[in-house]
């Protein structure tokens, strides 16, 4: 279901008539969603199917790298958006000039480079911990709160730098985000049409939506990583945030933009076709 629902929305924004920097990010962002699901899916159904349920030390490093370099390079591209967005609702004659193809190309590229810095740094973090616990992760993909379990050395100051970089990756981006829809609010409020400002705001609620799914799951996994009595929840609020949000977003997308259902309609209506 995420694959096929992430390819349409692929296929569908290379259409002629959605050649638009949102449509841009948004397949950039299906894109990343289909990485997020194909990193971790396919190992968690090779667990609960098969009686082998090990992982490799390096296949777990790899995992680990991939899992949040995809999540922290989704919390930048979701500020892009919201600053396209802006940019489309409150400077609608600059708009053109201010997300041009190369300022479009250049946010995606800062989203992921800034991905892999925080990447690299929290998987050398965590492995560079004594893993001397009982080699059991309790969670269905290696993750950073069910590593730290492991280790038999004082985490204290890890679980710091982990709040400070879930703060540097997922508050700083959503305090921007509110930023850019209390401006963005505050310019449709002024719209005189009643039937323009709905028009208006629906372009920016399906990716509100988004913001909210990611920001509540992330923000309650990483902000006590070593807390042992919510591991269930955890495990819950992780499935939420790498399998089902990849799986939805396709749907919040298509069925709250009108644009995106017309074009979406006419392929597979050619699809069914051939």
């Amino acid at each position: 279901m995420t694959l096929i629902g992430n390819l349409l929305i692929c296929v569908v924004t290379v259409h002629p008539t959605l050649h638009t920097p949102m449509y841009f990010f948004l397949r950039v962002l299906s894109f990343l969603d289909i990485s997020t699901a194909s990193v971790v899916v396919p190992k968690m159904l090779v667990t609960i199917l098969s009686e082998d349920r090990s992982i490799s030390y390096l296949g777990c490093v790899t995992q680990l790298y991939c899992v949040v370099f995809l999540a922290a390079t989704e919390w930048y591209l979701l500020a892009a958006m919201a600053y396209d967005r802006y940019a489309a609702v409150c400077r609608p004659l600059r708009y053109p000039a201010i997300m041009s193809t190369r300022a479009c190309l250049s946010l995606v590229l800062l989203s992921c480079c800034s991905g892999k810095v925080v990447s690299v740094v929290q998987t050398a973090w965590v492995f560079s911990l004594p893993l001397c616990g009982p080699r059991r992760i309790n969670y269905f993909f290696c993750d950073i709160p069910p590593l730290l379990l492991l280790s038999c050395a004082d985490t204290s100051r890890y679980e710091r730098q982990l709040v400070s970089a879930t703060a540097l990756v997922i508050l700083t981006p959503f305090c921007l985000i509110l930023v850019s829809y209390a401006c963005i609010i505050s310019s449709i409020l002024r719209i005189s049409s009643a039937e323009s400002r709905h028009r208006t705001f629906s372009t920016c609620s399906s990716h509100l939506t988004v913001v909210t799914l990611y920001c509540a799951s992330g923000t309650l996994i990483y902000l006590q990583p070593k807390s042992s009595s919510s591991q269930d929840t955890k495990k819950i609020l992780a499935l939420i945030y790498t399998t089902v949000i990849p799986t939805l977003n396709p749907l919040i997308y298509s069925l709250r933009n009108k644009e995106v259902k017309e074009v979406l309609i006419r392929v597979m209506a050619v699809m069914m076709k051939k």
